[in-house]
């Protein structure tokens, strides 16, 4: 993966009569990045991708694919290939036919059509005797494996994927989130996938971008967005959080309803009088003994133990009902958890201040 833009950005908008779905977004991807855009419904991510292959114009603004203007250039010409969610497979045709067929539409002879697939079955692991196999007899982990191998086929400089896995069954998607990202390492191509599924996004990506009504909120690697976010928007689409309302006093200490702090404990970046969120993540709280000391302290109720496999979460009923989530692994349970009252802990470095701007 190269740090120059390879694919960029300026100023797109997408407008669908009096309704913008896009806002002036600009965006730079590098050659040969795992880039995936995040968001829930209609914050955009599906128009995005529509512009980026063509399937729709841009409003405003321009795409750029190295040093070339694509946004104006017509689907099929573009050096790019899409990967529908619905696979868009030829029932009719064998899997080797359905693999081939860009190829059959370049005119390249029967022989060099042939190796090609082969080479390709072996890149998606399937074995070459499914070169005749119909489309009907194959699984739906073949199916995708049979999308990924056509679209490779077309040999274009960027994959997009349009949430390719959501149909698929918990153990199949996590197998071929895998695979995904193998294939990203072997092929080196840039791919960008769109997905409302955070967890997808985290296993595979290099960067992501968290799209809200139209706009890029934040683009980052996971490890920085899942511990730096931007906006409480993105700490809560980033997964389970707690947030505090805190404040910084005029002397730089931190104090928030129903927290007790170190005394010492300043804001930083934060200027004296101004508001912000305290975030903390649910893995960084601890249950803590009277002796131990943490940077914040408060006082709460077990209210609800859930299992969730090898990790543990517990719903805690602090200061003015606030809920507080702490997570443990499964052999650091707390024993006969409900309705106990506990003391809850976390330190500084654990935490991240959001500014309310």
């Amino acid at each position: 993966m190269t740090d120059t833009a390879f694919l960029r950005l300026r100023g797109v908008v997408k407008k669908f009569h009096s309704f913008t779905a896009l806002h002036g977004i600009d965006l730079d991807i590098r050659e040969g990045e795992f880039f995936t855009i995040v968001g829930p419904s209609g914050s955009g991510k599906s128009t995005m991708i529509r512009l980026l292959v063509g399937m729709d114009d841009v409003t405003e603004g321009q795409i750029h694919l190295r040093d070339e203007r694509i946004d104006q250039m017509p689907a099929n010409l573009r050096p790019t290939c899409m990967v529908f969610q619905s696979l868009a497979l030829f029932p009719h045709m064998s899997v080797g036919q359905n693999i081939e067929f860009p190829l059959k539409l370049r005119k390249e002879p029967p022989a060099q059509r042939r190796e090609r697939v082969n080479e390709l079955l072996d890149l998606l692991h399937l074995p070459r005797s499914y070169y005749d196999k119909r489309i009907s007899q194959c699984s739906g982990g073949e199916r995708q494996r049979i999308a990924l191998a056509r679209a490779l086929a077309f040999d274009p400089e960027i994959l997009f994927f349009d949430e390719p896995l959501s149909a698929l069954d918990y153990r199949l998607r996590k197998t071929l989130e895998k695979e995904l990202k193998d294939l990203h390492h072997r092929t080196g191509k840039t791919f960008v996938y769109i997905t409302h599924s955070l967890e997808e996004a985290m296993v595979m990506s290099d960067r992501i971008a968290i799209m809200k009504d139209g706009r890029i909120e934040q683009i980052a690697t996971a490890d920085e967005i899942y511990r730096r976010p931007v906006s409480r928007f993105v700490a809560e689409f980033m997964g389970e959080v707690n947030l505090f309302n805190v404040r910084c006093g005029h002397d730089g200490a931190v104090s928030g309803p129903g927290l007790s702090t170190r005394g010492d404990l300043t804001a930083e970046g934060l200027p004296a009088g101004s508001e912000a969120l305290l975030m903390v993540r649910p893995e960084y709280v601890q249950f803590a003994a009277p002796s131990e000391q943490y940077d914040y302290i408060l006082q709460g109720r077990v209210r609800e133990e859930y299992i969730l496999g090898s990790r543990i979460q517990y719903e805690i009923e602090g200061p003015q009902d606030k809920r507080i989530t702490v997570e443990k692994l499964r052999q650091n349970r707390l024993d006969d958890a409900v309705g106990k009252q506990v003391r809850l802990g976390f330190n500084a470095e654990k935490t991240h201040l959001i500014g309310n701007g």
